[in-house]
């Protein structure tokens, strides 16, 4: 059976040592996360993820989600109280503002719970993270009536929160959206109108359902322009707070997935449901967005949720099973054959994964860090050039995070051989799990084209030339330290090849739109290797650090290690990408559509 032991130290050294978040104590909330406040809340979190929601993950998904003949969906046993102490444990509202029941800590407190919990129990950590991010979406954009009916009972877990955006004819281009709200006279909507693929659409954990849709007011502009965002409950919420009449909403049918069973992914139908606008009508996007960034990133940290487990199982399994002899002679020579982790082929596949691993984590962090400032920094510039890095990373994170958690989770499968095959070994379910993170919440092909569409370009280039700079000046602020070297220098080749290719965009993208959009995937992975290595090379500039002063050496070792193998297998590819991005888009798009 699969197991789960959460990163906590890694997770500390990050914070406290490499980027040294007692340096955030001017904004609000940091100054009460203490390290030992910290250290509590992440103990707390692993122990509830360790023993309470991990084993009901494979589980999970062998009941999944049923749907009842009059409508009601009840979630695999054991999820009803598992969400039960999720929610009693008050880590819904962990960053959440204190006005409304929050405890107004930092975000990034609430991005490494998410990690740890998705590692768990990816599908069970669904129904939290969608209400997080719907009371995102209403804290920035809902009424003060709405904040204070709606925002107290998600954060206390009591009610949850969806995102419909999806309908049979159109995922991405939200433009061809046909839900219409029709004024009803009394300042609600009447909401018709089917969505798909809606995560935690129906389920038994709450008693309510906040269910925030898309749709089109009647005589609305056509495309997106004419798009509005409605709070649409499955119950409706009396003038005192309390539960009035069942709301026009109900579950059509649910989803057979390829993997994460333990959520209901619905299909939903909206039957003249009444529903209030959020924000300024037909500016919809604009206040679904703070809940679909919020989503993108939190989809990314399932990408390294998922790595991280299956590399954990595969470590597991890789010192207890004997197959064959070291290449150097044997290891074990008391026993009939060595354990394969003393094999080359192994080493490589696992070592791959735990550098891709630490830098991820790293990088969510650093990202995180960035959000809180971004939120809650009272400095307009700090404000906005926080801000801009976040609008830049989120699609390098959610793209490069979840391909490359799901290419590791397929080499932590090939690790038991035949065993990563059958069911009950648990990694075949961590591969299903990981590959829908590649697609959902805009598939990672749309996250180039943003990332190159409009990131780029946007406010000048501002933010991208603000992270030059920052990686850059790393580079020349460490160019002449000899133990710096072996991250350094790859580092900086990487940097240049990245802004070779943005120079490439900034001066054909107009002229040669193909070739842009056939480049744009690689444009994404080599950021990703970029801000990848930005982060091991701040790691080994503490581990180095740490090491000197008589820190734990034979982990610091083990962390230089993996930092090196990174740079010296992984970054390399940087020069792979930068080939490919202005090349094959001419020969590709003069094939004819019926050649394909």
């Amino acid at each position: 059976m699969p197991s789960y032991k959460a990163p906590v130290e890694n997770v500390r050294f990050l914070l406290e040592d490499v980027f040294g978040i007692e340096r955030y104590n001017n904004l609000p909330g940091f100054a009460e996360a203490s390290p030992d406040l910290i250290a509590a809340i992440l103990q707390e979190g692993a122990k509830l993820c360790e023993e309470v929601l991990q084993p009901l993950n494979r589980t999970g998904d062998l009941e999944g989600c049923t749907r009842h003949d009059d409508g009601r969906v009840t979630t695999p046993k054991g999820f009803k109280a598992a969400y039960d102490a999720f929610a009693e444990g008050g880590w819904i509202g962990l960053a959440a503002d204190p006005d409304y029941g929050g405890q107004g800590l930092p975000y990034t407190l609430a991005a490494v719970m998410n990690e740890f919990a998705s590692s768990a129990n990816m599908a069970l950590a669904m129904y939290p993270g969608l209400t997080m991010g719907a009371i995102a979406a209403l804290m920035t954009h809902g009424t003060e009536e709405q904040k204070k009916t709606y925002l107290p009972k998600m954060i206390a877990g009591a009610w949850s929160g969806t995102m419909n955006l999806t309908e049979p004819h159109c995922g991405t281009d939200l433009g061809l959206i046909k839900t219409k709200a029709v004024p009803n006279g009394d300042g609600s909507y009447a909401i018709t109108g089917t969505k798909i693929f809606i995560s935690a659409g129906e389920h038994d954990l709450t008693e309510n359902i906040v269910h925030l849709v898309l749709a089109r007011i009647e005589g609305a502009p056509e495309g997106t322009k004419g798009i509005s965002l409605f709070v649409v409950p499955k119950r409706l919420v009396k003038g005192d707070g309390s539960l009035g009449a069942a709301n026009g909403v109900s579950c059509g049918s649910i989803e057979h997935k390829m993997g994460i069973h333990g959520n209901a992914t619905c299909v939903m139908n909206y039957d003249g449901a009444r529903g209030w606008l959020v924000g300024t009508e037909n500016k919809g996007l604009n206040a679904m967005f703070v809940m679909m960034n919020e989503a993108r990133l939190g989809v990314a940290i399932q990408g390294l949720a998922q790595s991280e487990v299956a590399y954990q199982n595969a470590v597991a399994y890789a010192r207890e099973r004997l197959q064959g002899r070291s290449l150097t002679g044997a290891k074990d020579p008391d026993k009939p054959a060595d354990p394969i982790l003393v094999h080359p082929d192994v080493r490589r596949n696992l070592l791959s994964i735990r550098a891709f691993n630490e830098a991820a984590r790293a990088l969510v962090l650093w990202t995180a860090l960035k959000s809180d400032v971004a939120h809650r920094s009272g400095d307009a510039a700090e404000k906005q050039a926080a801000d801009d890095q976040l609008g830049l990373l989120t699609p390098v994170l959610k793209g490069v995070l979840t391909d490359v958690g799901f290419d590791n989770a397929v080499k932590a499968q090939q690790m038991f051989g035949g065993h990563g095959y059958i069911a009950e070994w648990g990694m075949e379910q961590f591969v299903r799990d990981a590959r829908i993170a590649m697609i959902y919440e805009g598939a990672n092909g749309i996250q180039a084209l943003d990332l190159v569409g409009r990131k780029l370009p946007r406010d000048g280039g501002r933010a991208v030339m603000a992270f030059f700079n920052e990686v850059g000046g790393f580079v020349k602020q460490h160019a002449g330290d000899e133990a710096m070297a072996p991250y350094v220098k790859p580092l900086e080749a990487a940097l240049g090849h990245l802004q070779q290719a943005t120079m490439w965009f900034m001066n054909n993208a107009m002229a040669k739109p193909d070739n842009a959009g056939a480049g744009s995937y690689d444009y994404m992975h080599l950021f990703g290797l970029v801000a990848l290595g930005y982060m091991w090379a701040q790691i080994a500039r503490t581990a180095l650090a740490k090491k000197a002063n008589g820190g734990d050496a034979a982990d610091m070792e083990a962390k230089l290690l993996a930092g090196r193998f990174f740079m010296e297998r992984t970054m390399p590819e940087s020069a792979v990408h930068l080939a490919r991005i202005s090349s094959g888009a001419d020969t590709m798009m003069a094939m004819p559509a019926e050649m394909f």
